[in-house]
């Protein structure tokens, strides 16, 4: 499967237009900084520090990758790719409180809690929340897509998925978990949005088309959230907190099982290179069971790239 295209931009090229494109979104329905009430600006202030000018937007690209394969009508992508990463905003506050994982870096720069105090930055966090649904159900497509949209999002998100596998780690701190337990506690906590941020791309262009191709983008998703995590787990230990934008070795410092505990750097390495053959595998059968054009799977392909390549 090939790459490259001579017609189109290059990957760093198209995720970089991309990346801009989103932030533009995301100033223009975020809450406004501005407003006259001042305990509603700081609060907005907030929500805006958590999700503009960082990250390296991993889920609203792959919304925006795998909608470009069903035709999706690019203004519903920038829904979806909202609405999904708000949704990661607030879990990374949460997730970065003293009741947590207690993180004073995030994305290069202080953590929400660190430059608005807790109380704040809880409240922020519990805003993303339905902010995100609000903004998905202003996407312009069919009664049955909306509620479907949403319905991958919720369930993304709640106990059988990104606060269920939280919840599955938060409990493990200092305990031996085997791989199979790992696995199934990263398919919540960190595939399960990926996840839900390929299909609802997905979802949003031609239902027909989304039908047919949805078992293989799940497999390529599974793949890619697995993938994500492992490498995670691998720049903890390798890189550093310049590099990272957050706490380096926090994993080890707080005896957190990971797959480089679990299997050590090298097979933790090999099963990252697992998840992209099989992450390829998915995109190969979809063009060999003619359901889309070979160039149509060039974005995800690269995004696989991208996802792995951060440890080689």
């Amino acid at each position: 499967m090939s790459h490259t295209s001579p017609t189109l931009p290059d990957f760093e090229t198209w995720a970089q237009r991309w990346r801009e494109h989103f932030e533009a979104q995301a100033q223009q329905t975020l809450p406004a900084a501005d407003n006259p009430n001042a305990e509603l600006a700081l609060l907005a202030q907030a929500m805006r520090y958590a999700v503009l000018d960082g990250g390296k937007r991993v889920r609203a690209l792959l919304v925006y990758a795998a909608g470009a394969l069903t035709n999706a009508h690019p203004a519903n992508l920038d829904k979806a790719a909202l609405a999904v990463e708000y949704v990661h905003a607030y879990s990374l506050i949460h997730d970065d409180m003293p009741c947590m994982d207690n993180d004073v870096l995030r994305r290069g720069k202080p953590t929400v809690h660190v430059r608005y105090g807790e109380a704040l930055a809880m409240l922020a966090g519990d805003a993303l929340q339905p902010e995100a649904f609000s903004v998905l159900c202003s996407a312009e497509v069919d009664d049955a897509v909306k509620a479907a949209l949403v319905s991958e999002l919720s369930n993304a998100s709640g106990v059988a998925g990104m606060c269920g596998g939280q919840a599955v780690d938060l409990l493990n701190v200092g305990r031996a978990m085997d791989l199979e337990a790992l696995r199934c506690m990263h398919a919540m906590k960190t595939g399960a949005l990926m996840r839900a941020a390929v299909r609802m791309g997905a979802l949003c262009g031609t239902p027909e088309l989304a039908r047919a191709v949805m078992p293989r983008l799940d497999a390529y998703a599974q793949a890619m959230g697995l993938a994500f995590q492992v490498i995670d787990d691998i720049l903890d230990v390798t890189a550093d907190s310049a590099t990272l934008g957050k706490t380096a070795g926090k994993d080890e410092a707080n005896d957190k099982p990971t797959y480089v505990s679990v299997l050590g750097l090298e097979k933790a390495r090999e099963l990252a290179q697992e998840c992209l053959s099989r992450a390829r595998g998915a995109l190969t059968s979809l063009e060999e069971e003619g359901l889309v054009e070979p160039a149509s799977t060039l974005r995800l392909a690269q995004m696989a790239d991208y996802v792995i390549g951060r440890n080689c």
